[in-house]
């Protein structure tokens, strides 16, 4: 069999529930505990390093606000991509993704927006303006609250939510392009890309290795933290179809009494 054949194989075989349940029992552990040793290794590097003669010893705040701004981003694209799975391949598994991812992603937009502010007030001289990067960050938090609260309004009708769901993912999807190229298209208080750039990085790399170990760290935790999401949001579906079977069968007990 060829090796693309393989591979779509494979990943069709993560669409049965039970053998996805099983690998993320494989995997988890490990995810873990590999993110605890990077998240160590991490903060060993963010306070070995000296501050910055501008900014002193705040700079240690960007080791958290990059890469949770980074991965308030990224949540959303693989929510895209899952909305994606739902509306063109429907696969079992790609709205259990988005439900689970969108929690997750709130979240790392508020520190996101929690740790911007706290290192804005002494760079910036405030704690908050209302520019195009800061705003459309706000925007897609508020995207993530929407979502939430869909879900849990129409939890009675999963296939209905998924679809509608999946719909809104792909509108809102048009923030994400905003909010990467905001400092390029208008006028604000965010410097440019300074790490991934085509010319190399521009930040120096005493704070550049502690920056990447974080990085690495907050998405190894994030996959970690999905897949347990996406195992106990098939749990409680599996669960919920549990429930209803029992209610008709003690329904029609009591019609036939």
């Amino acid at each position: 069999m060829s090796e693309p054949s393989l591979a779509i194989r494979k990943f069709s075989d993560l669409a049965n529930p039970t053998r996805f349940l099983a690998l993320v029992a494989l995997l988890w552990p490990w995810m873990a505990g590999l993110t605890l040793c990077l998240f160590a290794f991490g903060l060993y590097l963010s306070f070995a390093t000296l501050g910055d003669y501008q900014q002193g010893e705040t700079v240690r705040i960007m080791y958290i606000h990059v890469p949770a701004a980074w991965l308030s981003m990224m949540c959303y694209s693989v929510m895209a991509v899952s909305a994606l799975g739902t509306l063109v391949w429907r696969h079992p598994l790609a709205d259990v993704s988005a439900k689970a991812a969108a929690p997750l992603g709130a979240c790392f937009t508020l520190i996101a927006l929690i740790t911007g502010s706290l290192w804005g007030k002494p760079m910036w001289g405030t704690w908050w303006v209302w520019d195009a990067r800061l705003t459309s960050v706000f925007v897609l938090f508020l995207m993530y609250l929407g979502l939430i609260a869909l879900n849990r309004a129409m939890a009675d009708d999963p296939t209905r939510a998924a679809k509608v769901g999946a719909v809104l993912i792909l509108v809102g999807f048009v923030n994400i392009p905003i909010i990467k190229f905001s400092v390029e298209w208008w006028n604000t208080l965010h410097q440019p890309a300074s790490v991934v750039r085509l010319d190399g990085p521009t930040i120096d790399p005493e704070f550049l290795r502690p920056l990447m170990v974080m990085a690495v760290a907050f998405t190894l935790f994030f996959f970690t933290l999905h897949v347990l999401a996406m195992r106990n949001e098939i749990l409680r579906r599996r669960i919920s179809v549990l429930r209803r079977h029992a209610a008709r069968a003690v329904g029609r007990e009591g019609s036939d009494a």
